[in-house]
């Protein structure tokens, strides 16, 4: 394997590798709840109460690496701009320059990284990935990403059930991804709210959540909610019964808002105390109860959560689309949506985007009419694309998948761009998840989430040689560190297969 060159000054990458990113052994820091309002009256009744009561655990201290330069490689921004040879310069966790040639004069302590003959592009996103709920090894008690005792679970938090040593988040770094948004499971018609995590290995779920992300959920439509409660013998069982459940639900998030607004109204506007007293008798004042599935579906209804929904087939597209408008939300974009393509032109114009594979179809019957054109005509039309994964394997190659799509697309005459396939990997999936101002192209100010290929990310040959985030090498194929995950020190230890004689 060609080696990366480095230089570091006085300090060498060897002793850097993983120095600032695996916080395990870190004494944890006192838990500092934030300050309550001293009104007892919420400023706002939809605000996320857990969000109120969060500490110090949230999040990560910072821990940024030495400023990095990367050198001599050709550097695919995601903006429709690329530089060969051209510089990344990463600082403080940001990215701090990027553009031709050489680069500023690197100053002292700043460790520069000849990539000749390497590409760079930013961190790959995945926006529909099940790590850490549904962890390797595949087994019944890492089942958690499926609340299967009711169709609408708004209330539910995959959060609560990521268990951040999945042996497969290490590997996806691996694969050159830094950033996932995690969904629970599609057997529900609401599954619960996602979480856009950052793949730097932490103790707990919470610190691992992308800073300044916003809330997502999780909807589905179609065959797997009729399975699931078909089997149950309770609806829904039918795409009409599928329809009505998820209405109803919104119908109730509905009386809900106004419940809480109507409360809210009355507190901040006291009645004279002689009303007041009868108000108080009659329990006129009371506060509505708490419901967290309606207290989330009337966010969503506010735009405060992005909906991202399950859907296949063109008609259920259009059917969730009626939903939306119905209850007034949009959708931030369709997952899996293998017809996408029938209606490319109606998402483009809603500005839906499409979370979609290279070529995975034909397992079940609303997957039958996949093609692996569909990312290549979305974008053609005007569609924000993305490929995910929805695998703990698939993740490992998505640089490959979107190569496939490119290739799928060229051949069928539709005009691309390699910057193209890239922004099905990292720009457009940022968008999806609510964070393309923080991530998803090369540009000065945008966190140092960083990728040096061996060749061409869409080669089959090609391979992540160093992987950054928030400027920290988090892997260096080079320079393998401990293993993450208590799991991968079995898997190292064994002894190597002996060839048979």
């Amino acid at each position: 394997m060609r080696r990366l060159s480095v230089v570091a000054g006085a300090t060498t990458v060897a002793s850097l590798a993983f120095a600032a990113c695996l916080p395990f052994g870190a004494a944890p820091p006192p838990l500092r709840a934030e300050a309550r309002p001293a009104s007892s009256v919420p400023a706002d009744p939809f605000a996320d109460s857990e969000a109120r009561a969060r500490t110090s655990l949230d999040s990560a201290p910072p821990g940024h690496g030495p400023a990095v330069l990367v050198q001599h490689a050709t550097v695919m921004t995601a903006t429709g701009k690329r530089y060969a040879p051209g510089f990344v310069l990463m600082e403080g966790g940001t990215i701090a320059a990027v553009g031709e040639g050489d680069g500023p004069a690197p100053k002292e302590g700043t460790v520069v990284v000849d990539a000749r003959g390497r590409f760079v592009t930013p961190g790959i996103i995945d926006p529909h990935s099940h790590m850490g709920v549904y962890p390797v090894p595949d087994t019944s008690g890492h089942d958690d990403g499926n609340e299967l005792t009711d169709p609408i679970t708004a209330g539910l938090r995959a959060e609560h059930s990521f268990w951040p040593q999945d042996p497969a988040i290490e590997r996806a770094v691996a694969g050159g991804v830094t950033t996932i948004g995690v969904l629970p499971g599609s057997g529900n018609l609401i599954g619960g709210r996602g979480i856009v995590m950052h793949l730097v290995p932490q103790r707990g779920a919470r610190a691992m959540r992308f800073p300044g992300a916003p809330e997502i959920i999780k909807m589905a439509c179609g065959e797997n909610p009729k399975r699931v409660y078909r089997e149950q013998k309770r609806a829904p069982t039918t795409r009409m019964g599928n329809l009505r459940a998820v209405r109803e639900a919104f119908l109730h998030a509905q009386k809900y808002a106004r419940d809480w607004e109507d409360w809210t109204r009355k507190q901040r506007q006291p009645a004279p105390p002689a009303e007041a007293d009868k108000k108080h008798d009659k329990g006129d004042d009371k506060q509505p109860d708490r419901d967290l599935a309606l207290e989330t579906l009337a966010l969503v209804m506010r735009g405060d959560i992005l909906v991202e929904w399950h859907c296949y087939q063109a008609d259920d597209m259009l059917a969730a689309l009626q939903i939306a408008d119905e209850f007034g939300f949009k959708v931030r974009a369709f997952h899996h949506a293998l017809e996408a393509y029938k209606i490319r032109d109606v998402l483009a114009a809603r500005g839906v985007g499409v979370v979609t594979w290279d070529d995975w179809w034909g397992y079940k019957m609303e997957a039958y009419d996949g093609i692996p054109e569909n990312l290549a005509l979305v974008t053609e039309a005007g569609g924000r694309a993305i490929v995910h994964s929805d695998s703990p394997i698939a993740i490992q190659l998505l640089n490959q998948s979107a190569g496939k799509a490119l290739g799928a697309g060229r051949a069928a005459g539709v005009k691309l761009e390699d910057d193209d396939a890239l922004k099905w990997l990292t720009a457009n999936p940022a968008w999806a998840l609510g964070i393309d101002d923080q991530v998803g192209t090369l540009e000065p100010g945008k966190r140092a989430d960083v990728v040096v290929w061996s060749e061409n990310p869409f080669s089959v040959y090609a391979r992540a040689e160093l992987v950054y985030i928030d400027g920290q090498t988090v892997f260096d194929r080079a320079h393998v560190g401990a293993p993450w995950s208590d799991f991968e020190l079995g898997v190292r230890g064994m002894p190597a297969k002996q060839e048979a004689k």
